[in-house]
């Protein structure tokens, strides 16, 4: 009996593998469409497509050594997709490259028992994988390419313009502001913090300058943006050099107070609120020449049309429950970059609150790379967010965009800043 059955498995293993593998990838893509998003389901029935016919051309040509350096790549892009922590929406990827090694593994071992050969004209089966994978290769290579040979700024999900990545010759500068302020999160002990500020070429104290507060995401600090990245320094400059954007102030703080809250950040993500209304702002904006003719509750709200907030990961996430929930009367503009993490009943609560509910929302800018592993819960919390707030609508004054083969990266949001700049502070 167990040897019939290990008869037949020799016989079937190829089809089996390639059934497996095919169905993963039909499920997926069912949970992707379920999104309600049309340009990332398209990403992602492409790259499914080409895994399934590399698994096809194996099962057909009798080539299962072929899903080996295919079953390491899905591999690869399963750590893309996934965060273990705390996502594992891409968790078929890992499925499939499992598939894919042990298919590859039990096809090496039955050929060298010369149990199995391939099939003759295997080449032709192979072709179709390869002219499709070169295909799409050829597509992107192009589209990256016009992106960044551009000579004028333009909305983009393939790149930054390479000129707005050559220094300029008349570069803003960055300097850090200390402030004091409280463990918010905590104990509400008085601590003291830095932030970076951007001040573009020529700044003069007697103008009046837009603002936009840009936060960084998990384990890096005040000196991503600008410092550790001075790629998105250099945009900066170049952008406003070409009168791409209207000259302003960036400042750049972090959400990390000390050692507090090691365990888990969100606690920050929500009491940085605090932080910023009573501490960052007014220490920021007393100092340096902001539309806010005052440095109060009054002055920040009547200038909230000149303020900007975004961040990246965590800092998207700090984004929404610190800027959007709790300091919608000091900020109009909003960018979150690979990052949400809040329901549509948080936001209800919080934005169509007595103190809320009749203020514009000027823009929401909001994007992910299309292997990003927080791509999945952002649209579904972007989605449900337009459902219940009736001051977005998409095309009108929010964009959701998906950066084709971009991950959780700084690349990623080098291209969102990019976008995102050229949307706000605009009539």
């Amino acid at each position: 009996m167990l040897r019939k059955v290990w008869n037949t498995a020799k016989k079937h293993i190829d089809l089996c593998a390639f059934a497996l593998i095919t169905g993963i990838a039909v499920i997926d893509l069912l949970r992707y469409a379920a999104l309600g998003m049309l340009q990332p389901l398209l990403y992602m029935v492409v790259t499914e497509l080409i895994l399934v016919s590399f698994a096809f051309a194996a099962w057909k040509g009798k080539l299962p050594i072929l899903m080996l350096p295919v079953g390491l790549a899905v591999g690869w892009l399963g750590t893309w997709t996934n965060y273990l922590e705390t996502t594992l929406f891409h968790i078929g990827f890992f499925l499939q490259a499992g598939v894919a090694i042990l298919w590859a593994l039990g096809g090496i071992v039955l050929a060298l028992r010369h149990i199995k050969q391939a099939a003759p004209r295997w080449w032709v089966f192979l072709a179709l994988p390869l002219v499709l994978t070169a295909g799409c290769m050829v597509v992107c290579k192009v589209s990256y390419d016009a992106a960044r040979t551009a000579d004028r700024a333009g909305q983009t999900v393939w790149a930054v313009p390479q000129i707005y990545e050559q220094e300029c010759e008349h570069p803003g500068i960055v300097e850090h502001i200390s402030y004091e302020t409280k463990a918010y999160a905590t104990d509400e002990r008085t601590v003291e913090k830095q932030a970076c500020v951007y001040l573009p070429y020529g700044y003069d104290p007697e103008k009046q300058y837009n603002i936009l507060y840009l936060m960084h995401g998990t384990g890096d600090n005040e000196d991503y943006w600008l410092l550790t990245h001075p790629e998105n320094k250099t945009m900066l400059d170049q952008m406003i050099e070409q009168q791409v954007i209207e000259p302003l102030i960036v400042v750049t703080p972090t959400f990390y107070v000390e050692d507090d809250c090691k365990d888990g950040l969100d606690p920050l993500t929500y009491s940085f609120a605090k932080e910023l209304r009573n501490d960052l702002m007014p220490a920021v904006e007393a100092q340096y020449s902001t539309y806010a003719e005052t440095c109060d509750d009054a002055g920040f709200a009547a200038s909230r049309e000149h303020r900007a907030f975004a961040g990246l990961s965590r800092g998207a996430v700090t984004t929404n429950h610190s800027a959007v929930c709790q300091a919608l009367d000091y900020f109009a503009w909003f960018g979150t970059f690979s990052g949400s993490r809040t329901t549509a009943d948080e936001f209800r609560a919080a934005i169509q609150s007595d103190e809320f509910a009749q203020l514009p929302i000027k823009y929401l800018y909001a994007c992910g790379g299309s292997y990003d592993f927080a791509l999945p819960g952002q649209i579904e919390d972007y989605n449900n967010l337009l459902a219940v707030e009736p001051r977005l609508q998409s095309g009108v004054n929010t964009t959701f965009a998906v950066y084709p083969l971009r991950h959780h990266s700084a690349d990623n949001w080098h291209v969102a800043l990019y976008n995102f700049l050229q949307k706000v502070f605009v009539e």
